[in-house]
């Protein structure tokens, strides 16, 4: 019944856009409180954020469906500007599976911009994979000595501050009309190699 109820935690933290714990310190929490098996936390844990992120992203996208023409039109030239080039596709990959950045809020944006999702929460979940074996495996060495360090950055003005940019950037991301920079950029690239 714990691993039932400590996948639908992790479900349910990853689907808030902000200010959830990290779902590592979930399972270490998890490890150590309830000693289970390192292995099934690592699974569950992974399934539970890839799947509470993939819906997020879902929501997010739906939601995209209720703002202006004008918005949706900039969250587009966005969305094509991002993926005009594989290095840009392979670039955003590499950052859903090893960024260190909070992921609600790489997810909210892809949602937005109307990203291929199916990739993106593939390549979260294998990276998460990686990342919750080393904190779990660190947890099951060293039990006694994370207690305080877990509390201590979970509540940090660093964490807080990272969470609340991000949010202010994404809000922003539909306003900026990304086209017409473009288009500048471009304009300007051609002036200057003639």
């Amino acid at each position: 019944m714990q691993y039932l109820y400590l996948f639908l935690i992790v479900l349910g933290v990853n689907l808030l856009p902000a200010f959830g714990p990290p779902t590592w310190t979930l399972l270490v929490f998890a490890r150590i409180h309830w000693h289970l098996n390192p292995v099934a936390l690592v699974v569950l844990g992974g399934l539970g954020a890839m799947l509470g992120r993939y819906l997020l992203a879902v929501a997010a996208r739906r939601f995209r469906g209720h703002l202006s023409e004008r918005l949706q039109g900039n969250l587009t030239a966005t969305s094509d500007a991002l993926l005009k080039r594989k290095s840009s596709v392979i670039a955003t990959l590499a950052l859903f599976a090893v960024s260190p950045l909070p992921s609600a809020q790489l997810f909210v944006a892809a949602g937005l911009l109307e990203f291929n999702l199916i990739p993106l929460t593939l390549a979260f979940f294998a990276g998460r994979l990686v990342s919750y074996s080393i904190y779990v495996g660190v947890a099951t060495v060293a039990e006694r000595q994370l207690g305080s360090v877990l509390g201590h950055l979970l509540g940090s003005p660093w964490s807080i501050t990272i969470q609340v940019v991000l949010l202010a950037a994404v809000a922003v991301l539909p306003f900026i009309n990304w086209k017409s920079i473009l288009d500048r950029r471009t304009k300007q690239g051609g002036a200057s190699s003639s």
